[in-house]
């Protein structure tokens, strides 16, 4: 397995979300699955990416951001012009969109369905899977009914092929482009379905397998496939979002087990506390480090002094303790003295003040980049 992520719209997950102006969708991974036998060489392609059109997503301390669009007269323009080059360079391309179909996610699937339309055709297809809904969270072999779906394309595009003498007897023509909202847990799960399919189509080619054999009836091999996979997706995750993919025991064993569903909600967690507080300084090195912010050094300039954003939420969130802490304790006096559950209402009126206060300001107190702003 071969990760290939494209430099054009690097970053971090809440801080690099959709496509620019010129089309270049943020995570868009290239990923190529190679497989050689006897003395055959073949090989698979397919990308994931960001939905390609304008949108974003502040961090502000909720556990979800909401989801914005921007500049929604330009969606069309920017989509078309991110196909146009996925078909210059990969052909023909079916775009596989997982996110949910209602709610916020859903505002956004109408968006992706509304903005493609125009350029469907027999070399742009789009298909809409509610991951979540079909699947859930352990019924992932219900994938099938999206394979189902695009089973003919697959057939009809093929893959690449180099036979003993290392000539091209099959040529891949098309490639599957699959995103969710992060473009990790749910893509790499589908991802790897599409990729074992091929194989599966790529062996019997070859008569390792027999006409209606699967990978999964070798067990050695097809658990050598899954780690294979697995570790591909918590690579490209742990780029991204700052840990390993969620889901991966399904990818790695599988199933879902007790121990992956608990490694997902602790993945969670350090997501929910990379995005707002370590995202934004990280996000400045990388657009740094590509040349997106290109700095000028001088003596003169001084670097604005301000406490960081990690601390001034230890500041908040030690009043509200304190506030919690003394309105505890004057609700246990009271029974003695009317004047303490005074006091407690005051306690509770100030712990009250303060969460709202960090609720309706929640950006303030996140990890913001610095260096460069985005252009829409």
């Amino acid at each position: 397995m071969i990760a290939r992520m494209c430099t054009r719209r690097i970053g971090t997950r809440c801080w690099r979300r959709g496509a620019d102006p010129e089309g270049y969708a943020a995570n868009f991974v290239e990923s190529e699955q190679i497989m050689q036998s006897k003395g055959f060489t073949a090989s698979y392609v397919q990308v994931r990416g960001s939905m390609p059109f304008l949108w974003e997503q502040i961090v502000d301390l909720t556990y979800k951001p909401s989801f914005d669009v921007i500049r929604v007269e330009e969606a069309a323009r920017v989509l078309e012009r991110h196909f146009h080059d996925l078909q210059k360079k990969y052909g023909a391309v079916v775009a596989i969109d997982l996110v949910n179909s209602n709610g916020a996610e859903g505002r956004l699937y109408k968006r992706y369905e509304q903005s493609i339309e125009p350029i469907l055709s027999e070399d742009v297809r789009f298909v809409h899977f509610d991951f979540h809904k079909i699947c859930g969270h352990i019924h992932f072999e219900r994938l099938s009914q999206l394979y189902d779906q695009i089973e003919d394309y697959l057939k009809k595009h093929k893959y690449f092929l180099l036979n003993e003498e290392g000539k091209k007897t099959e040529e891949q023509t098309g490639t599957v482009r699959t995103n969710c909202i992060d473009c990790l847990d749910r893509t790499n799960v589908t991802q790897s379905m599409v990729g074992r399919k091929i194989l599966e189509s790529q062996l019997q080619r070859l008569g390792v397998l027999g006409a209606n054999d699967t990978i999964s009836k070798y067990p050695a091999f097809d658990a050598d496939y899954k780690v294979l996979w697995a570790n591909h997706g918590d690579a490209i995750s742990t780029q991204y979002s700052g840990t390993p993919a969620l889901k991966g025991d399904f990818v790695r064993y599988g199933k879902r087990t007790t121990q992956g569903i608990f490694n997902d909600l602790w993945n969670a967690l350090a997501r929910y506390y990379l995005n707002n507080f370590a995202d934004g300084t990280k996000q400045d090195a990388m657009d740094l480090l590509q040349g997106h912010y290109v700095s000028s050094a001088s003596r003169d300039i001084a670097v604005p002094g301000k406490p960081g954003a990690l601390e001034s939420f230890r500041i908040a969130f030690a009043l509200v303790l304190v506030a919690a802490m003394f309105m505890m304790i004057s609700l246990r006096q009271a029974r003695n003295d009317l004047r303490h559950l005074v006091a407690a209402l005051v306690w509770a009126s100030l712990c009250i003040g303060i969460t709202q206060y960090i609720k309706k300001n929640g950006r303030k107190f996140c990890n913001r980049p610095r260096f460069f702003l985005s252009r829409h």
